[in-house]
């Protein structure tokens, strides 16, 4: 395993570093009070726009996909860029068209969508002028196990209908949100892995009701058009509109989720690296009992702690990151989950340890270490719980370990 950095990624690492420091991270506190002035709205502040049309310029955009219309990048070349966007989770995903749900909509569609399904919405996807949602997990059901799904998808003549509920819909109350994509039973008397497909349904489809937005502990994630709980009754969209086989939508959506959990990790590793910065700089700074933080042992050996795990952690990434170009997806599938589980908890911890070297100052809304904690706490559920992920690391473990035999002399 080589993980070092081609002269295309590093020169990628370089502007893109500099975009964040001269436009991203400057755009944060616009952002929030453009935002805090429209208390009712949903989506992306105005100055988003001006850092799209900037990320455009200078090549930084849907950097994610190594299709036509993406950056032609490898999961293991795009981890160190991915992970400089997760220094400002709300905004550089975005800003460079590589924000979820869109990324892994936007795959499936360059992958299974029919041409008149990548014109109607993977151009515009691409070009960054529309937004999508995925609308899988359901409140009524434990989603973990995703045969439980069971929001009905009924044949009638030339049209799929609609009938259920889903939630965490996430950008789903946005006005830019154009088109969800929705897991359903179409074939209920199907084995088990062919009952569900996945449809394409238009978000102004009558009958297409968003009753709320769920909050992660407390944020609204207004920026991302929150997390839309969807009622859809009796939502009827044409045949054309079926993504990928029918009865297959387990295979399709796994399409995206692999690559979309090992993203998520990506930008996780930003997360924490802001996390340490922060932490440090405080250190350096504040003076407690006569002294600065730094200069306290039990300071130094948190600090300490937080590098060896983010570099960890890291490693983790890229070796899940290399078996995907390497083997594939889905023999990469248990690197991804042993990532998935490691990346939130290691992530959480040190935005932890950096909201206690503040103090009464991290728990409030002049730093973002609140922001980071509820998003590493989020990803721990998000795209499959740990308890999942841990289940099925361990029946591999079970299957792949020899028993030894007692050796008698």
């Amino acid at each position: 395993m080589d993980f070092e950095y081609s002269p295309k990624v590093r020169e990628l690492q370089d502007r893109l570093t500099g975009f964040l420091q001269e436009r991203i991270l400057p755009a944060e506190p616009i952002a929030a009070q453009q935002l805090a002035s429209k208390p009712d709205y949903w989506g992306a502040p105005p100055i988003m726009a001006d850092l799209k049309a900037s990320a455009k310029r200078q090549g930084l955009w849907n950097l994610f996909l190594p299709e036509a219309g993406g950056a032609g990048l490898t999961n293991l070349e795009y981890a160190p860029l991915a992970e400089l966007t997760g220094w400002s989770p709300h905004l550089a995903p975005e800003a460079l068209n590589c924000a979820a749900p869109d990324t892994g909509n936007m795959e499936l569609l360059a992958r299974y969508g029919t041409d008149a399904q990548k014109q109607q919405w993977l151009g515009p996807l691409l070009e960054g002028e529309i937004r999508s949602c995925f609308s899988m997990t359901e409140p009524d059901v434990a989603s973990s196990d995703a045969s439980n799904v069971r929001l009905e998808i009924a044949d009638d003549g030339d049209e799929w209908v609609l009938t259920g509920r889903k939630w965490w819909s996430t950008a789903a109350l946005r006005e830019d949100c154009r088109v969800a994509m929705v897991m359903g039973v179409t074939d209920p008397g199907a084995p088990a892995g062919s009952r569900h497909s996945i449809v394409l349904v238009p978000m102004d489809t009558p009958g297409l009701d968003i009753v709320r937005s769920t909050s992660v502990l407390g944020f609204d994630d207004r920026h991302e058009g929150g997390h839309g709980e969807i009622v859809f009754d009796r939502v009827r969209v044409p045949k054309a509109n079926l993504l990928g086989p029918r009865g297959k939508g387990f295979a399709v959506a796994q399409a995206r989720l692999g690559p979309g959990r090992i993203h998520h990790c990506m930008r996780l590793i930003g997360m924490a690296e802001r996390a340490v910065a922060l932490m440090t700089a405080r250190a350096r700074t504040r003076v407690a009992f006569g002294r600065p933080l730094a200069d306290e042992g039990v300071v130094q050996a948190t600090v300490a702690d937080a590098r060896i795990q983010v570099d960890a952690a890291r490693l983790m990434v890229l070796r899940a990151a290399w078996r995907m170009d390497v083997e594939g997806a889905k023999a990469a599938r248990h690197d991804i989950a042993a990532a998935k589980v490691m990346v939130p908890l290691t992530v959480k911890k040190i935005v932890d340890d950096a909201i206690q070297i503040f103090g009464g100052a991290g728990l409030s809304q002049d730093t973002p270490l609140a922001m980071l904690y509820s998003q590493a706490r989020f990803l721990q559920i998000a795209d499959g719980p740990d308890q999942v992920h841990r289940r099925s690391l361990a029946r591999a473990e079970f299957a792949a370990t020899p028993v030894l035999r007692e050796v008698r002399g």
